[in-house]
């Protein structure tokens, strides 16, 4: 049951994400194209794209670390020897954090 409401909670942030381009993609009347994207809204798009791709890539690091920093503890706790490797495995979630970091960058810098 909370699995279909998650599924919900998510087609429903999606559907509002796809509007505004679907708004924006609709044909001028009298128009035989589709219509042109003005300047500010392309600015807005890409910054709600750069904002989006930093908020999921940050929020899922910190579930990573979570739950990894978390168990590399555990492990630790119960053998020591065990706590270089693990955190290596904390580093390559955070490194997720980066890449978003990296190609929210990017995007910024079309604007």
């Amino acid at each position: 049951m909370m699995r279909s409401r998650y599924w919900m909670i998510g087609a429903t942030c999606a559907a509002a994400w796809m509007l505004p381009t679907a708004v924006l993609a609709q044909e001028a009347p009298g128009a035989e194209g589709p219509a042109v994207v003005s300047a500010s809204a392309k600015t807005i798009g890409l910054a709600a794209s750069a904002a989006a791709t930093m908020a999921l890539s940050v929020i899922g690091a910190a579930y990573a670390v979570g739950r990894i920093g978390s168990a590399a503890l555990g492990a630790a706790a119960e053998k020591p020897e065990l706590l270089t490797r693990s955190i290596l495995f904390v580093a390559l979630a955070e490194g997720l954090a980066v890449l978003g970091f990296a190609i929210a960058t990017m995007l910024v810098q079309k604007i």
